[in-house]
């Protein structure tokens, strides 16, 4: 008999919810096919089968939140009988295990296996069934036969064309068609929001970093209006960089200068940890909640990298198609809501990181320069928030400072990469 556990799939991982099951008792399943998907504190991942055999009983029900370790389903192993030089006893076929061509030869005459593996994230798995669209139904249009939200979209749009037989409007004056079962998800509001899932785990974490870190926030406001000028400049020669890729560049810089915010506290031991790497975690909202995916080594990357890297984590993000490396190991996050209107906030730190800076909102103001004259700059506020036990204030403000001069001269945010 197969256990199916419930293995650690992230970094730091301790449970998961069980949300859905891809199989059902009495299945049965190969190695490696996807069995369940668990959802984690960042992500949803899929546990795959740990060999070939029947579904047998499935222990853990939808919707149940359990530890790393914890039996979900068991699997009956599949056996094969040897019978050269009398009848032997009978062997579990191991995943490592070849079988034989004879055996081959008659799997194809009497299928063993209803598993058709269709490609798709776990994301578009879930709107499939929120609109009560089994999935290998759908005709995937990308060559590699990965069916998308938009495959699953157009197929709904397909159902809803006029024109049905007579059978089909009988069946439809019985139950909802599918155009108004996804009326019905779209706009019927529940009257309670089901409290796990991410939702769950970003609470638990936030807590944690509430109740262990004393906060405090640093506000300060940055003169972008020459970074928008070089931006404009780099697009009109064809290169589209963001305005965000620019900051994480000349955060990772400042981070050099003062490395206590690159840092993690080990009370336990009594030291501050200055990590040597350089990962950016980005705070991205997405319609499943907060997610942070990371952009590793953010030091030894160019800013038409970083602005890559940024793109495609955001883009994975978005559509549930983010791997657990994704998700690990971030020294210091930033929280770009500026884009959202935002003006101001004080952010919680994600723990057990030192520091969390969000950008805000950049609009045109009026400014008193050098020369006392009134001109008319982009300024954009920020907050910086830090764990007290690690930094003073000083230094916060100091590394602020150290940050917007970068960025408001940014010929010299260039300089410092040489």
């Amino acid at each position: 008999m197969l256990e199916v556990k419930l293995h650690d799939i992230g970094e730091g991982m301790t449970e998961g919810e069980i949300v859905h099951y891809l199989v059902k008792e009495g299945d049965q399943v190969t190695t490696d096919q996807p069995l369940v998907e668990v959802q984690t504190d960042k992500m949803v991942a899929e546990l795959p089968s740990p060999g070939v055999g029947t579904i047998k009983e499935i222990v853990i029900q939808t919707g149940e939140t359990v530890r790393v370790g914890t039996t979900l389903l068991l699997i009956e192993a599949a056996h094969t009988q040897h019978t050269d030089q009398g009848q032997q006893p009978t062997q579990t076929i191991k995943p490592t295990q070849t079988v034989a061509v004879s055996d081959m030869k008659e799997t194809k005459k009497t299928p063993t296996s209803t598993f058709n593996r269709i490609l798709a994230t776990p994301y578009t798995r879930k709107i499939a069934r929120d609109n009560h669209i089994n999935i290998e139904e759908v005709k995937a249009a990308d060559p590699s036969g990965r069916v998308t939200e938009e495959d699953i979209y157009k197929f709904i749009k397909s159902q809803q064309i006029p024109g049905k037989n007579t059978e089909q409007a009988e069946s439809n004056n019985s139950k909802p068609s599918i155009e108004e079962s996804t009326t019905l998800i779209v706009e019927s509001a529940p009257d309670e929001i089901p409290f796990r899932g991410i939702r769950k785990q970003i609470a638990r974490k936030m807590t944690k970093s509430l109740f262990t870190i004393p906060h405090v926030t640093h506000f300060d406001e940055v003169d972008m209006t020459r970074l928008f000028e070089l931006r404009q400049e780099l697009k009109e020669q064809g290169i589209a960089i963001s305005v965000p890729a620019f900051l994480v560049k000349a955060l990772v810089i400042a981070l050099k200068d003062f490395p206590v915010f690159n840092a993690e506290l080990d009370e336990e031991n009594e030291r501050i940890i200055l990590k040597k790497e350089y990962h950016i975690g980005m705070a991205t909202d997405t319609s499943e909640g907060l997610i942070v995916p990371v952009v590793h080594n953010a030091d030894k990357k160019s800013i038409a990298d970083i602005h890559g890297n940024m793109k495609q984590l955001t883009e994975k993000a978005k559509t549930g198609q983010l791997n657990p490396g994704d998700l690990k190991n971030s020294t210091f996050t930033v929280s770009n809501v500026g884009p959202l209107g935002s003006t101001g906030a004080t952010p919680i730190i994600n723990y057990p990181e030192t520091a969390l800076i969000a950008f805000h909102k950049t609009k045109k103001m009026p400014v008193v320069n050098e020369k006392d004259e009134i001109v008319i700059r982009q300024i954009m506020t920020l907050s910086m928030a830090f764990d007290h036990r690690v930094a003073d204030g000083a230094s916060a403000v100091a590394f602020t400072n150290r940050f917007s001069k970068l960025i408001e001269r940014p010929n010299n945010l260039m300089l410092e990469m040489i």
